[in-house]
């Protein structure tokens, strides 16, 4: 999840640019509703705009406008994310599309608690970060089997009451540091990705 908003974030700066990029080969077609500047930009690219449908044209002009509408800060943030998508290797940049069509499918209630754990995320201390990553790339280095263990073992906490896991705390505390540390080890040797 903490890495699909970023790389959605990515794509949506890098299509930005990319319609931009359109935007900036254009027509006269329908230029008697474009401001002046948005007029130049055309006459610039005419022969591009021309093979634009209408739909795609009205698609280009409203993402011109969101761009004028960023920050410099944020259009040099985009600027950077554009050239790193471009230095991707194409399986990269697939993916990431991939990625952004999955966002795009979402629910507006999905992205808004997706973002809203991006952004929770992104206000964690960097040694907590490290660690939610490095517990990430384990889960997904887990065979299907073992994940759906880790999976099964969620669900059961989450059913448990405060009490309930406040109580499997405790006897946890209780428990020998050797016993502990057993357990760790015994557990991280189930969770290990097949050879």
């Amino acid at each position: 999840m903490t890495r699909v908003v970023p790389r959605v974030l990515l794509l949506v700066a890098v299509l930005v640019l990319a319609v931009l990029d359109v935007a900036w080969g254009q027509s006269p077609e329908g230029m008697d509703r474009l401001g002046a500047e948005e007029r130049a930009i055309v006459q610039r690219n005419l022969e591009r705009w021309q093979k634009l449908a209408p739909d795609e044209r009205q698609r280009v002009l409203e993402n011109y406008r969101q761009w004028k509408s960023m920050s410099p800060q944020d259009r040099q943030s985009a600027r950077d994310n554009f050239k790193r998508f471009r230095q991707m290797t194409p399986a990269e940049r697939a993916r990431i599309v991939q990625d952004f069509q999955r966002w795009n499918e979402l629910p507006q209630a999905r992205r808004q608690e997706l973002q809203s754990a991006y952004e929770r995320f992104q206000r964690l201390p960097p040694d907590r970060q490290r660690r939610i990553q490095e517990r990430l790339g384990h889960y997904e280095a887990m065979t299907p089997e073992q994940r759906e263990r880790v999976n099964q073992n969620f669900a059961r906490w989450q059913q448990m009451t405060p009490e309930q896991r406040q109580q499997l705390r405790e006897r946890w505390q209780q428990l020998p540091p050797e016993e502990r540390q057993r357990l760790r080890q015994q557990l991280r040797q189930q969770q290990r990705p097949a050879p």
